[in-house]
């Protein structure tokens, strides 16, 4: 009995002292909280703008992969560059960048000079989130950084869907210009929450200095390994599957229930949900189970909501089938991130490449989606869950030696 307490009190004391060090990961990804919730929240607001604007929904849906391209396309020069710079003047010059430019985003007049600065903002906001994971790398031995990033990509995931949410419903109050304003405050009081803990969060010591040329020769080396092309591929894929999906999905609620605004954000409340409540017990699930069995489950669990989806059951089926889908990406992506870790020791590269072919994956997709959108949006759903199916099959050979 004595024996049982002692036990339990040493228990109680290792998790306190689990959530104690993990407090600094929750701060740092507010950043990444704040840059998701911009990057989605015009989803639903695809039809408000079009009306705006006075141009087509497809006209407009370009908004979102400019963000993403331009996002994916800087996140190779911004995680390396941490290596030489430090994570925290990184981390800063990204997140001041997207502030600047999320406000400049409320003076354009037409619908092309948004496209435009969406574009920007995402190449100004792309260091934060890759230098994010490096520093996590940087922080936590692998068998607690699944932990980690589960907290990293809950952050993630509750920007998307308060975004998608939130956003919707505060443009219908204030206009979206306002919201863009707000959005750009926020994302400022992260930033100096981040300065004036500087010396908390961050190590201070001083870093190797990097040369261009040795991030260039590490890229190439992780690049050469067989292990590393199929990581980053799935990356790529899952996030042009994701993205192509998710942009949509307002139009989806819009053309199939006719919801507005404030209707729409709330029906895509579930995608971010399951991450943002269950991301650190996925991650633990995932350092305690190994990467080989979930990774392949949350692919094939988001197939299956999209070809769902396709079906157009009734509005409360769909609001749970985006729950089910973001809880697809929730069971595998942040899985891929403690994969690519282990790529290299240059963990400033890795992490790079990976954020380069996330994001190369999120503009792909739903660039790839605007344009067979004419076949049908259900059709264009199911030719995506289709490919999803066979990525998981797929992914239980590719996968299965992973820890």
């Amino acid at each position: 009995m004595e024996l049982r307490k002692k036990i339990t009190a040493v228990s109680v004391e290792n998790d306190v002292a689990d959530k104690a060090t993990m407090l600094p990961v929750l701060v740092i990804s507010l950043a990444t909280f704040i840059i998701f919730f911009q990057g989605l929240m015009v989803a639903p607001l695809l039809p408000m703008l079009s009306e705006y604007f006075k141009t087509t929904v497809r006209h407009v849906s370009f908004i979102e992969p400019s963000y993403l391209l331009g996002y994916g396309l800087f996140t190779l020069f911004y995680a390396p560059l941490s290596d030489r710079w430090g994570r925290f003047k990184v981390i800063i010059l990204s997140l001041l960048l997207f502030t600047v430019l999320t406000v400049a985003t409320t003076l354009v007049h037409d619908i092309n000079q948004m496209i435009l600065l969406r574009m920007l903002t995402g190449m100004g906001a792309a260091g934060v989130a890759p230098t994010t994971i490096s520093w996590i790398s940087d922080t936590y031995p692998y068998e607690r950084r699944g932990h980690a990033l589960g907290i990293f990509f809950g952050c993630m995931a509750g920007g998307t869907a308060f975004g998608s949410t939130v956003g919707a419903l505060f443009s219908s109050m204030i206009g979206w210009r306002w919201l863009f304003v707000g959005v750009a405050a926020a994302g400022l009081a992260v930033a100096v929450m981040i300065i004036v803990w500087r010396n908390w969060l961050f190590d201070t010591a001083k870093r190797s200095v990097s040369s261009p040329q040795h991030i260039l020769v590490s890229f190439r080396s992780i690049l050469s390994q067989k292990r590393a092309w199929w990581g980053y591929s799935y990356v790529m894929f899952n996030g042009m599957f994701h993205s192509g999906v998710f942009a949509w999905l307002g139009y989806f609620f819009y053309k199939n229930y006719g919801l507005n605004e404030m209707q729409i954000g709330l029906a895509l409340l579930g995608y971010g949900i399951p991450g943002l409540l269950l991301g650190p017990v996925l991650g633990k699930l995932a350092d305690r189970y190994g990467r080989s069995k979930i990774i392949p489950l949350g692919i094939f669990v988001g197939a299956l909501a999209v070809l769902l989806l396709s079906r157009n059951f009734s509005l409360a089926v769909s609001c749970i089938l985006v729950t089910f889908l973001s809880l697809g990406f929730d069971l595998s992506h942040p899985l891929f991130a403690a994969i690519i870790t282990t790529f290299s020791t240059n963990k400033g590269a890795a992490t790079g490449l990976f954020a380069f072919f996330l994001f190369l994956g999120y503009g792909l997709g739903s660039l790839v989606l605007s344009l067979i959108v004419n076949i049908g949006l259900e059709k264009a759903f199911q030719l995506y869950g289709i490919c999803a199916v066979i990525a998981g099959a797929v992914a239980m050979y590719v996968f299965r030696n992973e820890k």
